[in-house]
C-alpha cells in the first residue's frame, strides 16, 4: 500500500522558515498512476484545497502556485524516497494543514499551477504562522 507520511509542521512567527518532510513507501510498481508526479497541497479552515507545489520526480521539473513562488523549493531525494518542501519568509496567510501527495496528472502540472488533483496523500503536517 502507499504510505505518505508528514512531519516538520510547526506554529513559527511571520518571516520564520520550516522544512516539511514527507516519507514515501509502497510507490513503485503501480500501473495507470504517474507516480513521478508528486507534490504539496494545503487546506486552511474554511477554504478550498490549494496546490502549493509538485515536482516531477523523474526530471526534476518543479512548478508551484504563485502565491508561494520564490518563497518555498519542493525537492526530492531519491535515494532516502522523501519530498521536501521548505518554506522561509512564512507569512499568516501559509497558515494550513499541509499534505503531501503522490500519483498527480501526467503532465505534473509542467507550465501551469500545481492542483490538487493525486490519487494518493497522507495525513497531513500543521503549519501556523502567526
Amino acid at each position: 500500500d502507499v504510505q505518505l507520511v508528514e512531519s516538520g509542521g510547526d506554529s513559527v512567527q511571520a518571516g520564520g522558515s520550516l522544512r516539511l518532510s514527507c516519507a514515501a513507501s509502497g510507490i513503485t510498481g503501480r500501473r495507470y498512476v504517474n507516480m513521478d508526479c508528486m507534490g504539496w497541497f494545503r487546506q486552511a479552515p474554511g477554504k478550498e484545497r490549494e496546490g502549493v507545489a509538485a515536482i516531477d520526480i523523474a526530471d526534476g521539473t518543479p512548478s508551484y502556485a504563485a502565491s508561494v513562488e520564490g518563497r518555498f523549493t519542493i525537492s526530492h531525494d531519491n535515494a532516502k524516497n522523501n519530498l521536501y518542501l521548505q518554506m522561509t519568509s512564512l507569512k499568516p496567510e501559509d497558515t494550513a494543514m499541509y499534505y503531501c501527495a503522490a500519483g498527480g496528472p501526467w503532465d505534473c502540472y509542467k507550465g501551469s499551477w500545481p492542483g490538487d488533483g493525486y490519487n494518493y496523500s497522507g495525513q497531513g503536517t500543521q503549519v501556523t504562522v502567526s
